[in-house]
């Protein structure tokens, strides 16, 4: 990798409306999309360029900083800012010329296939991964290459990790709970498949109760799309559950449900908070009827506004089991999650893993174990907490009038008229920007309209072009501002 010294081709106009920081980020940028700055070359200092365009420091390391969480940028102490490795990809588009190659391509492509084509992904369900602690994870990565393997893995997962896990829930959700009420998963998909295999092969879903004889499984509606997908996969029929913008309505449950699916922390796709009313009005429904209550801790880790509720769990741990997962906080390469249970039904999870020869990898176990016992993790979720703020600032002020579902998690649902969703959805994709509509959330035809905004892929450049994109859409499909305080797409 070159080590050379370069000089980066930028102007910057001083009569220009658009600040000095946002110029020199994107000239930047647009020097390395087009390859006049090559992977590995080094950037003048911050003091150096500063002087050289005779302009504050801090404009420049403003610039810097925004480059760096974009991932275009590679710090090494003590050597200097470097262009970090990336693919070439095609300059954003105009607002009246887009560009073919701007346009996502045909089906549900992958995010690869979108940031390969210049094309700003707002589709939710990803968190940021391009601003890790970089040193933190090869030493976690090392340290797990140095654990000799096991030739009889737990199906449980490590005590290690069971016991490191433990003490994170209790420190960040109020779990009080111990290394035999946790079973290491590689997500909340496995964790929700396996209690609906055990469901599925006769188990009972709470102690004492007798076998199911049909197995109806209730999810939120609308609500997480591949959880309805998992559990049918396991037999169950599907019950859409009603919700609204607080939640689930308990009052509209039926009484011959095995188990119900929610997401109390932050519902998807609306965004609510479940009050602790209707906490208390659900888990009542469940003792009643002996039905389960699966609880995925959904963007629990992400708040702005208010302080989280107590989990579920914690109300009344004999009928609730609790879903979790470091793919939306960390990396969703990394492939860990946890169910928590009380020690009863959670020796039976562990049985019917064991049956289906389900495991999650040892490796990853010690790393994530490594990334737990260091702090690491903790100081990732601070440091994103901030991140993720400051971008949900952003949605806030281009599309604050329309937004709902704001204080916690990765996403939002941008409500609009039914007639507008597609129109919004076209225009957007017409100059580089994809979002998806409440449809995949939906069991049936949807019952909320609008876009559900992620925010946790996006660069922060990224998204205040994409939010102003959408802002002018929705403007010109509903003949009304998105913006807070002014009649445009900004303030």
């Amino acid at each position: 990798m070159s080590r050379r010294l370069a000089e980066p081709p930028v102007r910057l106009d001083r009569s220009d409306p658009a600040p000095l920081t946002a110029q020199l980020s994107g000239a930047l940028r647009e020097a390395m999309v087009s390859g006049a700055l090559r992977a590995g070359e080094r950037l003048p200092s911050s003091r150096a360029l500063a002087a050289q365009l005779a302009v504050s420091r801090t404009v420049v390391t403003d610039a810097y900083q925004q480059l760096y969480a974009e991932g275009w940028l590679d710090g090494r102490h003590g050597s200097g800012t470097f262009v970090a490795e990336h693919e070439p990809l095609p300059g954003p588009p105009g607002p009246t010329e887009p560009s073919r190659s701007a346009e996502p391509p045909r089906g549900r492509p992958s995010r690869q296939e979108v940031r390969r084509a210049g094309v700003v992904d707002l589709r939710a369900g990803a968190p940021w991964v391009r601003d890790h602690d970089r040193a933190a994870m090869r030493r976690a990565w090392r340290h797990a290459a140095e654990v000799p393997p096991s030739d009889d893995p737990e199906p449980q997962g490590e005590p290690r990790l069971r016991a490191l896990l433990a003490e994170h829930l209790r420190r960040t959700r109020g779990v009080r709970v111990g290394p035999e009420n946790v079973l290491v998963t590689r997500g909340t998909g496995n964790g929700l498949d396996l209690v609906g295999a055990m469901i599925a092969m006769g188990g009972t879903p709470v102690r004492g109760a007798a076998p199911v004889a049909r197995f109806r499984a209730g999810v939120e509606e609308p609500g997480y799309g591949k959880a309805r997908t998992i559990l049918a996969a396991r037999g169950a029929e599907i019950v859409p559950c009603p919700v609204d913008h607080d939640g689930i309505r308990p009052g509209e449950l039926t009484d011959d449900l095995a188990l119900v699916y929610t997401t109390p922390a932050h519902q998807y796709p609306l965004g609510g908070r479940l009050p602790l009313p209707r906490r208390e009005r659900l888990l009542a429904w469940a003792r009643r009827t002996g039905a389960l209550v699966v609880e995925d801790d959904y963007d629990a880790e992400f708040r702005y506004d208010v302080a989280p509720l107590p989990a579920l769990y914690g109300l009344d741990p004999e009928r609730v089991v609790l879903l979790g997962t470091l793919s939306k906080t960390l990396d969703p390469d990394l492939g860990i999650g946890w169910i928590v249970a009380e020690p009863d039904l959670l020796q039976r999870l562990t049985r019917v893993r064991a049956e289906l020869s389900d495991r999650t990898s040892g490796p990853v176990q010690a790393a994530t174990a490594l990334l737990l016992e260091r702090g690491d993790l903790d100081r990732h979720l601070r440091r994103m907490r901030l991140e993720y703020a400051r971008r949900r600032a952003t949605l806030v002020e281009h599309l604050g009038t329309r937004i709902a579902g704001d204080t916690a998690g990765l996403h939002v649902l941008l409500t609009l008229p039914e007639s507008a969703v597609a129109p919004v959805v076209a225009a957007a994709a017409k100059e580089g920007v994809l979002v998806e509509d409440t449809r995949r959330a939906s069991h049936g035809a949807p019952s909320v309209h609008g876009l559900v905004i992620g925010y946790g892929s996006a660069g922060g450049a990224e998204l205040r072009r994409a939010c102003e994109v959408l802002a002018r859409a929705v403007e010109r499909h509903t003949g009304e501002p998105a913006a807070l305080g002014t009649g445009r797409g900004r303030r």
